[in-house]
């Protein structure tokens, strides 16, 4: 299929159509920057800062101690950790031991963590303390040879290594004890005895897999996204061609957006490292912190999701923090009300634009010009190296301008694959190019709209959420005889779910109860916000329910009562 470029009219002269993509292993980066500038800082985590040359040091500790753990290439390294300085030495460590890593999210439920450490065959699983009872308790039932555990307190400077103990077990009310044993590991004990001597491993990085990152499916569990270094390398470069206005060497970035979300990894971590930035770490988002961050700390990039644009700026303090070292913020996960892009900039003097991504693609493919023309509702144009089309569903081939089909993708950064699962990879490409699932249409000028999601997708505080997994939950109540699940506007969230529930004849039930029930499987950000009981759903003929009629009558009701 041939595709008429007309994005590449839009580009400013500083941003080359196409670029060289090195053919090296990701970890190659963080080497490079430890060997050439090995004071420089890397990261700074609620004040404990790091080089270059020490986070290498720890990076290369870790990988020699995988190795004899029996870590070899190709083996899986589960990461369930939030952002830290271990998560950087992790994620880094495990590659240069030759194992791909498999990013596991700390607020998934033992159920949701089983599935992803069986599907991806994980060895070895390095964890938060707080996490490691979940872990033990799923260990048995995997092919988990190995825990490594950590604490925050690991990596905080004095005083607040010894304080943050009695600040955690307040707030969580928590106390976790590990017993050691010869397949459960300290972290901070497993890096003293690890050595630094390099490990030299050939690498075919358009095909070694760096990277298996976990996403849902509308259809089934979710699926491990095959991700080459050549992909991550690739995006990471694209990225940085996309913000020419950076300075090798001299950014800032705060790293908000969790590094176990591929673009936080691919926008805040890689970015980072790959052009000698610092990071500004923060274990989780919080406004205040993210405030107290900026103002202290200036940095200049603060790439993130539209949610946390908009709690920033429903801060009552805001105007307390200096906030204008922000120079350029990328916006991803959602759609970028122009409300909030306008507030923000205001309040920074920094540009912030609306792009475009999907795990399949590393994630980045598309993005409005930081530095040059932008058009509002647009998720912009492809990035270099990138080709963007429209699936006509009536011809089969490249669709008009402006007429609406499915958006699909090729370039460098697009996946290989999901993981054992060639059958689901084949239908999600047509032709050699990636399907998104995303319905949408280019304009005259080349710039891209989303206007619909092929599948049920929710998008709810930049988390990615796949109704059918709700409501297989729902389902399994005793009380509960049909559920289906829809994304409901949300000023906040960008969207919330929503669960319309059928009961068995002569029970009753309350939200509370099925509420109750959805913790104890899912992941908090997954559980419904909102319940609506119902006599009987809207079905089509053959029984399937009319998903699509809910999300109408919805949408009919917040106009009603706007």
């Amino acid at each position: 299929m041939k595709v008429e470029k007309n994005w590449l009219m839009q580009y400013p002269e500083e941003i080359p159509h196409d670029i060289e993509i090195d053919e090296k292993p990701l970890q190659y980066y963080l080497e490079e920057a430890a060997r050439k500038h090995p004071e420089k800082p890397a990261l700074d985590f609620l004040g404990k800062r790091m080089t270059y040359g020490s986070v290498y040091e720890e990076a290369l500790r870790m990988a020699n101690r995988l190795r004899s753990l029996g870590i070899r290439k190709g083996d899986r390294v589960a990461i369930m950790l939030p952002n830290s300085p271990q998560s950087v030495i992790s994620y880094y460590g495990a590659l240069m031991a030759g194992g791909i890593v498999v990013q596991t999210n700390p607020l998934y439920t033992e159920r949701e963590l089983e599935h992803q450490l069986i599907d991806s065959g994980s060895k070895i699983i390095i964890c938060l303390d707080l996490l490691f009872p979940r872990v033990e308790a799923v260990k048995n039932r995997t092919s988990l040879e190995h825990i490594v555990v950590t604490g925050v307190k690991d990596y905080l400077p004095f005083p607040k290594n010894l304080i943050y103990p009695f600040v955690q077990k307040k707030q969580t009310n928590l106390v976790v004890r590990v017993e050691y044993t010869d397949t459960i590991h300290s972290f901070k004990k497993l890096l003293e005895e690890g050595d630094v001597s390099s490990i030299d491993i050939d690498f075919d990085v358009k095909e070694d897999l760096a990277l298996l990152q976990y996403t849902g499916g509308t259809t089934g569990p979710a699926k491990g996204v095959m991700l080459t270094h050549y992909n991550l390398v690739a995006n990471t470069m694209q990225c940085r061609t996309w913000m020419y206005k950076a300075k090798y060497g001299e950014e800032k970035i705060l790293g908000a957006l969790p590094f176990f979300h591929v673009y936080g990894m691919t926008c805040v971590m890689n970015f980072s490292i790959m052009y000698l930035g610092e990071m500004i770490i923060l274990p989780k988002f919080d406004p205040k912190q993210v405030l107290k961050a900026i103002g202290k700390h200036k940095p200049t990039m603060f790439p993130g999701a539209p949610t946390m644009y908009i709690a920033l700026l429903n801060d009552p303090n805001i105007h307390s923090y200096d906030l204008s070292s922000i120079a350029s913020c990328i916006s991803g996960s959602a759609p970028l009300p122009v409300e909030v892009q306008e507030n923000f900039e205001e309040i920074t003097n920094g540009n912030l634009v609306e792009g475009y991504g999907l795990t399949e693609a590393s994630p980045v493919t598309h993005a409005n010009f930081l530095y040059g023309n932008r058009v509002i509702g647009s998720i912009g144009v492809p990035w270099p190296n990138t080709e963007a089309a429209i699936l006509s569903a009536e011809t089969g081939t490249i669709a008009e301008e402006k007429e609406v089909g499915e958006l699909m993708i090729r370039g460098p950064q697009v996946m290989k694959g999901y993981w054992n699962q060639p059958e689901e990879t084949a239908s999600t490409f047509h032709d050699g190019w990636l399907l998104t699932g995303d319905m949408g249409y280019m304009d005259e000028k080349g710039y891209f709209y989303i206007v619909d999601r092929k599948k049920d997708m929710i998008i709810a505080g930049g988390f990615n959420i796949y109704p059918r997994e709700i409501e297989e939950i729902l389902f399994e109540h005793p009380k509960v005889m049909e559920a289906t699940v829809i994304g409901v506007p949300d000023p906040y969230r960008g969207e919330t779910v929503k669960a319309f529930v059928v009961l068995k004849d002569g029970v009753t039930c309350s939200e509370e109860e099925l509420d109750e029930h959805c913790r104890k499987y899912l992941a908090s950000f997954k559980v419904p916000r909102l319940y609506e009981f119902r006599d009987e759903l809207p079905k089509t003929m053959v029984g399937k329910v009319l998903r699509r009629v809910l999300v109408e009558e919805e949408k009919q009701k917040i106009k009603e009562n706007a």
